[in-house]
């Protein structure tokens, strides 16, 4: 998978991007990870990409020029265009499972009070939201949606079903995990887990799974 980020903070992105699993991917090529300054698709001295929005109000509004020149020239009939802002569907483990499927995905990065919404009409695919807050600039939602949607393809993770065990892959919460020592503290790990018994053990998770999700997140079960 190919994947274009667009921003006026490359730094942000690029450190958390080449560590870990995201680092590997990249390494063994399941990743083409290229990340862009916006300001590099401007042609004026200054380097303008924002300017005061119409009708007045405060901050200012990323300009369309620079955005729709560094889209269409990474952009190919395979690409799927997204924008990271406040306003979009939120962001998903369902989104992240249909993104893993995409050739190429070209992420554009708001920030200041937004974007002119010419791009929205004209040139996003998707706008996508992590929820119901806001962050200095979409940089951040960018890293978490790599992230979220990279583990999912194939040999990223090294063990094939460690993402279909994750949270919200089954539309609940994962299970409590255990590990050594079976005693700590006074407090014992659950008997079934060191039972040997695989179907009990996996009853017993789904009964966890179900437990957890009612008392954190009883939206999911709806």
């Amino acid at each position: 998978m190919r994947i274009d980020i667009v921003t006026l903070f490359p730094e942000i992105c690029r450190a958390p991007l080449d560590l870990s699993m995201m680092g590997r991917a990249q390494e063994t090529g399941a990743l083409d990870l290229r990340i862009h300054n916006l300001r590099s698709w401007t042609h004026d001295r200054h380097h303008t990409v924002d300017d005061a929005p119409f009708g007045g109000g405060p901050g200012m509004v990323m300009k369309p020029e620079p955005i729709f020149a560094a889209v269409e020239s990474l952009h190919s009939e395979r690409s799927r265009i997204l924008m990271m802002t406040p306003q979009g569907r939120r962001f998903t483990q369902a989104m992240a499972q249909q993104l893993s499927k995409e050739e190429h995905l070209i992420l554009i990065c708001g920030h200041y009070e937004g974007v002119d919404h010419r791009i929205i009409e004209h040139l996003v695919d998707e706008e996508i939201s992590l929820g119901d807050y806001v962050l200095t600039n979409g940089a951040i939602a960018a890293v978490i949606v790599v992230d979220a949607t990279v583990r999912l393809l194939p040999g990223v993770l090294g063990h094939e079903l460690g993402a279909t065990d994750d949270s919200f892959s089954s539309g609940l919460l994962e299970a409590p995990q255990y590990t050594r020592p079976a005693e700590f503290r006074g407090w014992k790990v659950p008997e079934v887990l060191l039972s040997g018994h695989h179907a009990e053990i996996a009853a017993w998770r789904r009964s966890e799974a179900e437990r957890r999700t009612r008392e954190n997140r009883p939206d999911l079960l709806t």
